[in-house]
Order: C-alpha cells, then structure tokens, then sequence
C-alpha cells in the first residue's frame, strides 16, 4: 500500500491545487469588485465547472477582471516567498501550487484571449488590448516552469520516502471535504 501513497498523493495535491487555484483567482475579482465600488452577486465554485464571479453593478470592470489572474499568481508566490527554507518539504508543495497558478493563469489568459473565452473576452471588450494578454501570458506561462523546474525532478516531492501514507490519506480527505462542500454550496 505505501507504493500507492506517492500516486494517491499526487492526484489528491493536483485535485487541491485545481480548486485552490479557482479560489485565489476568484478572491482577486471579489476583492477588486467590493475595493471598486461593486456588489458581488455570485461566485461560482464548482470542483466540475469553471469559476465565475459576478460583480453587477461594476464601476471598474477592467480592474475587476484584470485582479482575477494577477492575484491568482501574485499570492501563490508570496505564499511561497513566506515560507522559510527550512521547511523545504512544505516550500516545495507550495512552490509547486504557484506554478500550477502561474501555469493556469497564464495559459487562460494568453491562450484564452485567441477564443476571447471568459475573463479574456471581458478584457478585451473593456479596451485591453489583445498583446497585454499575450505578454501576461509570456510571463507567467515560462515563470511557472521555471518554478516547477527548480523543484529539480518533479517526482522528488511524490516518492514513497517523502509521502507517507497518513500523508496521502489526509490529502485524498481534505480533497473530497473540499470537494464535498463545493458541491454543496452550488
């Protein structure tokens, strides 16, 4: 069973990260909506469907749409910045989680703005102009596996010697609770 945990593990840790990254996006539209001026009528977390939040009325769109993605890596990175080195374990997982924000975030705004899909649709139609999406995607699409790459071989942080099985246990529990109240919520 414990050459089941780094597996058990790894997809438990990419499910969080997934929901995770949804959350801290979304905590960047809600804020910038109530900083602006706006009233948040709904957010839509779903571990099944792509997040959503809607500001109406909206006086500053563009910066409410714009704090989605950019708070969306910003905090993963502070996050990870704050962790000190001596907890490499823990600085690990967390360098992972804002390169998986950087990884996602980048491609749904430089790749999202071709279909114009979501967030890069309201950009774009509120004046930003198509080569700030691509340049945000430029960045933070390379910086994140660069991040990932620093973490030498990715498989370091899933090998049986570093994943107990407690540890995988407790991370397949926090997804499906998280998951569950997710789905509760909706």
């Amino acid at each position: 069973m414990n050459r089941l945990a780094p597996y058990l593990f790894a997809a438990s840790i990419l499910g969080l990260c997934w929901l995770a990254m949804m959350g801290v996006h979304e905590l960047g539209h809600v804020a910038a909506g109530l900083a602006t001026g706006g009233t948040v009528e709904k957010v839509v977390l779903h571990p099944l469907a792509i997040s959503r939040t809607d500001v109406s009325p909206n006086p500053s769109p563009l910066i409410v749409v714009w704090s989605g993605p950019l708070v969306g890596v910003l905090l993963p990175l502070l996050a990870w910045l704050a962790i000190p080195a001596r907890l490499a374990w823990g600085k690990g997982i967390t360098q992972f989680f804002a390169g998986f924000c950087l990884i996602a975030n980048g491609s749904y705004i430089g790749l999202g703005s071709l279909a114009h899909i979501g967030d890069c649709g309201e950009m774009l139609r509120h004046g930003s102009p198509i080569w700030s999406l691509w340049l945000f995607g430029a960045i933070t699409l390379p910086t994140g596996f660069w991040l990932w790459h620093r973490l030498g071989e990715l498989g370091q942080l899933f090998q049986p010697n570093m994943v107990s099985l407690k540890g995988a246990i407790i991370s397949l529990i926090c997804l499906t609770v998280i998951t569950s109240v997710m789905l509760c919520l909706t």
